[in-house]
């Protein structure tokens, strides 16, 4: 087992390494969803950097969370129903230039 690093303001995940016997991958837990995505390195912020689920993220489901695929969250906004998004939530979109879902999911904005 790897590191455990509990969300903090402004970051909206927790994250935690998981080891096995051939890498490192790293769990993003959404903070307020039960969201989880795979990166290959922590971060403060994603855009586009998500690994597909390793097969081992089946037990995440099985706990009652979704576990969102690369491709999922490779989505661009502009295919997105949106409409929930506040004006300053978008503020920061076209701040940080993010174009799609797990930009907008997995973030730090202050």
């Amino acid at each position: 087992m790897g590191e455990i690093e509990v969300q903090e303001y402004p970051r909206t995940f927790h994250t935690a390494s998981v080891i096995d016997r051939t890498n490192e991958s790293v769990v993003l837990c959404h903070a307020h969803h039960p969201w989880i995505a795979f990166a290959r390195e922590r971060r403060n912020w994603y855009a586009e950097e998500f690994l597909p689920p390793p097969s081992w993220a089946t037990a995440f489901d099985e706990a009652g969370f979704v576990v969102l695929s690369s491709e999922q969250l490779a989505t661009p906004l502009s295919r997105m129903d949106t409409s929930v998004l506040s004006k300053g939530e978008w503020r920061h979109i076209r701040t940080y230039g993010i174009t799609t879902l797990g930009g907008a999911c997995f973030n730090a904005w202050a």
